[in-house]
């Protein structure tokens, strides 16, 4: 079918731009129950977010995250929407003229999408199943407003004023085959979301009940806290813990089917399943985690209670043999994270975690198990949803960061941010509360100090230590604030004497170095 597009109006056009987004919609949205019915991973938006993600330069990837922080999943959905809809938009204007075409590359973007998604690790057999039904859906959808739009000949043309030709008649079909595509697309992503909601880890996350630890974690101490107003909790609440992975969507792990396998370079492989967990002897600590795209004075960093079970347990079972010197997780999402192994058979609390503060772990970070080490930054260590632990070697496997060039062990780097004030905010002259939290995994923090302009270093009251795998907290008395524009500094001291650089870096490849600094200015 073919119309002249010289006689065809501006209001046609846009008529024909609206027919493609609806059948647009109606892909999406059937295509979206069908995966929830058959394999919720390969709904088409979620399959295309997490290809966008790997495939994405890491430029683009630091860049997403300076800029939209622990939203960047949110922005990108919003990105892959406008793309979408000026996409299908450009598909409806062909449909016009050729319908023919514009039904092919429907099609054709509906098989992409289902190769997305079936190329994805946690999807099954009928992962393609779903992006091609959408997309004959959204091809008829198409052929049918587009047909009632231009009927004929004619109809793309001028009438007579006030006519009630063909035309007219075309624009009510239109208007009737629109409305009906678009409840189609809406009623179809709701029932999606419902299907797909029942089948969620929710209810088990609310049902489960933990148990007690062997070895609990020291209490807090009351002056772990700052005095400062305004500095952040010392424990980190669950609904604020940053969330920096590369799961599009949060993966849906049930975790009466979970499995671990241990396995690669060891005596014996170990198969745990999660009623194993809940039978070990398992153990709390406190251990804060940081990414490693964190830049100086950022947020990318978090403090919380974690229960769970020692790596070293499982890998002692397993038996690692000599000449390993690093194990690959992986994630139920196909991530990868290459950890020294060193630091998961030491004395520290590196743990298969399976409780946050008291509470199972939420979905969003990683329930039913996930890693928690302290001293590394989580690229190298924190994998979500972890479901196998192979014991290898760095010469012989390389992880999902370490292939784009992140180094491969990441050792956390001595830190310290100034909460308290904020840049930029005005302050009363006289003296002034300084704030704000310092940290060194595995190494602990014993000295921070606070520098004025360019004035000497004060060193600054710090508060009570959880333990040397959490960060700190510390104040300082600014005595005498005088009128103007200021710049406070921090630095901190590590327990082994080593004092943070102030030599300025981006977080490529292994962390971030600098001084944090606010600008001020004094009333």
């Amino acid at each position: 079918m073919a119309v002249d597009m010289e006689h065809v109006r501006r209001p046609a056009r846009t008529a024909g731009a609206a027919a493609g987004v609806l059948a647009a919609g109606a892909m999406f949205g059937v295509a979206h129950l069908a995966a929830a019915i058959l394999d919720p991973p390969a709904s088409p938006l979620s399959s295309l977010g997490d290809t966008f993600i790997d495939l994405t330069p890491e430029w683009l990837k630091e860049f997403a995250i300076s800029l939209f922080g622990t939203n960047d999943k949110k922005a990108l959905l919003v990105g892959m929407v406008l793309v979408i809809v000026v996409a299908s938009g450009l598909i409806g204007v062909l449909a016009l003229r050729r319908l023919g075409w514009a039904q092919g590359v429907v099609v054709a973007l509906g098989a992409v999408v289902g190769i997305a998604a079936a190329s994805r690790p946690q999807t099954g057999q009928l992962a393609l199943v779903p992006s091609v039904v959408g997309a004959v859906v959204g091809a008829l959808a198409l052929r049918w407003m587009v047909r009632a739009l231009v009927r004929s000949p004619g109809a793309a043309r001028t009438g007579p004023a006030g006519g009630s030709g063909p035309r007219d008649a075309g624009r009510r079909v239109f208007l009737g085959t629109a409305l009906a595509t678009g409840a189609v697309a809406v009623l179809s992503a709701a029932a999606g979301t419902v299907v797909a909601g029942a089948r969620s880890t929710a209810s088990a996350v609310r049902n489960l009940v933990l148990p007690a630890p062997a070895r609990p974690a020291p209490p807090v101490p009351a002056d772990a806290q700052s005095p400062v107003a305004g500095v952040v909790d010392v424990v980190t609440s669950n609904r604020d813990f940053y969330r920096i992975d590369t799961a599009f969507t949060v993966p849906q792990v049930d975790p009466d089917s979970w499995r671990l396998r241990v396995h690669g370079l060891v005596d014996r492989e170990v198969t745990m399943t999660f009623d194993d967990l809940l039978a070990a002897d398992l153990v709390e600590a406190y251990v804060t985690l940081t990414c490693v795209s964190n830049a100086i004075g950022g947020d990318l960093a978090g403090n919380a209670r974690w229960l769970g079970l020692p790596v070293r347990e499982v890998l002692a079972k397993a038996g690692p043999q000599a000449g390993a010197d690093m194990v690959l997780s992986r994630s139920a999402d196909g991530f990868t994270a290459s950890t020294p192994i060193q630091a998961l058979t030491d004395d520290r609390d590196a743990l298969l975690a399976i409780g946050m503060n008291g509470d199972p772990l939420p979905a969003e970070h990683g329930f039913p198990v996930r890693m928690v080490v302290p001293g590394l930054y989580g690229y190298v260590s924190a994998t979500k949803w972890v479901v196998d632990l192979e014991v290898t070697r760095f010469a012989d496997a390389q992880a999902y960061w370490t292939a784009r060039g992140w180094s491969e062990k990441g050792p956390i780097k001595t830190a310290s941010r100034i909460e308290v004030p904020r840049t930029g905010t005005s302050v009363p002259a006289g003296p002034v509360d300084v704030g704000g939290t310092a940290w060194d995994q595995h190494t602990g923090i014993t000295k921070v100090e606070v520098q004025v302009d360019d004035g000497p270093w004060q060193e600054a009251t710090l508060a009570g230590q959880i333990s040397i795998d959490s960060w700190r907290q510390w104040s300082w008395r600014w005595p005498d604030a005088t009128s103007g524009d200021h710049v406070l500094r921090v630095r901190a001291t590590n327990a082994d004497g080593v004092t943070q650089t102030g030599d300025l870096t981006t977080p490529f490849p292994d962390g971030a170095t600098g001084w944090h600094e606010v600008s001020v200015f004094v009333q």
